[in-house]
């Protein structure tokens, strides 16, 4: 269950934050949340819009013609519920057949005192989770890059990164499924129609293409 004090979010949103930073442990619990809440919703036992899953929390939205503070409660109750059950494993495995031809890819494996042969092995041997999807459509948020590869940021993005970039932000990785500013780091490029199927929960592999 959300430890913090959920936030309001405009006139028909709740924010349940979850403690612990992004992380794979984080991220199962609040898929688990994410789950038991649009179970409750589909079931009619809580009268809610929509969940969305983010890297820290979970936003749940509601008619703001409701009682904001009796959804809160409901919800909470769901919640708690949820935390007392096991996470459920990943829901399917996408394999996204990726050529590692990004121009950040030696910059990237120099920070982490490898050639780029094994910087690309050390990027596709982990079996990554979905932790959320945004900023654009489709933008898988990953976590479970090896640590060696964790990269900050640049300092200046660039103005445009090219649909089906594979790319690193610190301590993840994602895919820009459409054309669009952007300051991760570029190691590869995959099909990005391969995207759309990804949901929260889901697991991501990549495979090395030719």
């Amino acid at each position: 269950m959300s430890a913090a004090a959920p936030a309001r979010l405009g006139e028909g949103c709740w924010v349940f934050p979850f403690p612990g930073g992004p992380s794979r442990a984080t991220s199962r619990r609040i898929l688990a949340a994410h789950r038991a809440v649009a179970g409750a919703r589909d079931g009619g036992r809580l009268g809610v819009l929509d969940a969305v899953p983010g890297l820290g929390e979970l936003g749940v939205h509601f008619d703001p013609r409701q009682d904001a503070e009796a959804v809160r409660v409901a919800v909470e109750a769901v919640l708690a519920e949820a935390a007392a059950v096991e996470p459920p494993p990943a829901s399917a495995t996408h394999v996204l057949p990726t050529r590692f031809d990004g121009a950040d890819l030696a910059a990237v494996a120099a920070g982490a005192g490898l050639g780029e042969a094994a910087a690309i092995r050390a990027f596709v041997t982990p079996r990554y989770g979905v932790a959320a999807v945004g900023f654009l459509p489709h933008f898988p948020y990953l976590l479970g890059l090896d640590a060696r590869l964790a990269t900050p940021r640049r300092a200046s993005p660039r103005t445009r990164v090219p649909a089906g970039a594979v790319a690193i932000g610190n301590d993840q990785a994602g895919v820009y499924p459409a054309p669009s500013p952007g300051g991760w780091n570029l190691v590869g490029t995959t099909d990005p129609a391969l995207l759309e199927a990804i949901r929260p929960g889901d697991a991501v592999r990549f495979e090395v293409r030719a």
